[in-house]
């Protein structure tokens, strides 16, 4: 699967934009602010309906317009289609798939699959459990579309509950103790219930997506970490409350549903869920250490390659989505500056013989010997093929 044709309007800093690809590598080079990132994001931002910069959608408009349209034309097997998304901060997305018109625009997810590589990945080891939740939820998205569905039910739900706890927090410190509290709680065991069913499902999706990438990821990080084992690296989930053993999706509704009537008072004092996926973390260890606060910046650099790695490889494996196995478009975006020379190389070298790759750097010398192809210079707002 490839980009073949890509075409912006209004998108972040791209009033208009129509270029040309094809398989292989293609290296987006300028200096810094001159919109070359904005162009790789928009090819993911088809793939999961969201940016891997920014969580909201209002950014990805460019100032002064209401909308903005990313299409592209995908050529997987030879067939191609062109795919289409409308973005309206505020309104409901549009999406087309060859001109016509999709039920949701969410149906459009994993048509196009990606796997980006950034200079912010540090944070996926580093940073808060907010980041490793979306790492997983984002990989599931794309390893099974209808997971984006599990995954927007559970947020209204959450959003429905936790506005359900406040009201009756304000109730009972307010001192409207009552009717007002009372049918509160009445109305939170249905919702308790729904969080319930939802969020099994999703801890067992997890679960599973752990399981399947703990053996890929002890071998990229041994292709990427010099001396490292393959048993080195693992991820390990960890939900917000003592689930046991259990695995399958029903047993976690259960043992979640549970918890959630015993910690009926805390949320209602506190007037927030304060169990579920929501607040669930992976934990990432290098032996019998956890990474953050234990392994060096190099380590903790290779991990991060390390799980994106491991991601490109469970997308292409069979089974990864309907039909041919076909590879998911990398995108390294400016991530070589953050490389030393060793790394350089060996990230070149594992992802070089992917079907597409897009990569973006600042100066031509920042692109590895190993990924050189197509290049186009991006600047003051032109996008210029380079002979």
């Amino acid at each position: 699967m490839y980009v073949a044709h890509l075409a912006l309007h209004d998108f972040r800093s791209w009033p208009v934009l129509d270029v040309e690809l094809g398989p292989g590598v293609t290296a987006f080079v300028g200096r810094n602010g001159q919109g070359k990132t904005n162009i790789v994001e928009a090819v993911d931002y088809l793939s999961r309906l969201s940016s891997h910069r920014v969580a909201a959608d209002a950014p990805l408009v460019r100032e002064g317009a209401d909308r903005a349209v990313v299409r592209a034309a995908v050529v997987r097997d030879e067939r191609r289609a062109v795919l289409e998304v409308e973005i309206n901060p505020g309104r409901s997305n549009r999406a087309r798939v060859n001109r016509s018109p999709l039920p949701r625009a969410r149906d459009l997810v994993g048509l196009v699959r990606t796997v980006v590589f950034a200079p912010d990945d540090l944070v996926l080891v580093k940073g808060d459990p907010t980041e490793r939740r979306r790492f997983a939820d984002d990989l599931l998205v794309l390893h099974g579309a209808r997971y984006s569905g599990t995954r927007s039910d559970y947020d209204r739900v959450l959003r429905q509950r936790n506005s359900l706890l406040k009201s009756a927090r304000s109730a009972r410190f307010g001192g409207r103790r009552g009717p007002a509290e009372d049918s509160a709680l009445q109305t939170l065991g249905v919702w308790d219930a729904h969080l319930a069913r939802l969020g099994g499902e999703i801890m067992a999706a997890r679960i599973r997506l752990v399981e399947e990438l703990n053996p890929l990821l002890g071998k990229a990080y041994e292709a990427v970490a010099r001396g490292a084992g393959s048993d080195d690296a693992t991820l390990a989930y960890r939900p917000s409350f003592d689930a046991g053993e259990a695995a399958d999706a029903h047993t976690l509704t259960e043992a979640l549903l549970a918890e959630l009537e015993r910690r009926r008072a805390d949320e209602l004092d506190r007037g927030v869920s304060l169990v579920g996926p929501h607040r669930d973390d992976l934990l990432c260890t290098l032996g019998s250490l956890p990474v953050r606060g234990y392994a060096s910046h190099g380590e903790s650099w290779s991990f991060a390659l390390a799980m994106r790695l491991a991601s490109y490889e469970l997308l292409r494996a069979p089974g990864a989505a309907p039909g041919p196995v076909d590879d998911p478009i990398l995108v390294l975006d400016d991530v070589f500056a953050e490389l030393d020379a060793g790394r350089r190389e060996q990230l070149a070298e594992l992802v070089a013989g992917a079907e597409q790759v897009l990569v973006t750097a600042a100066v031509p010398d920042d692109v590895p010997e190993g990924l050189r192809g197509a290049r186009f210079t991006v600047a003051a707002g032109q996008v210029t093929r380079d002979d």
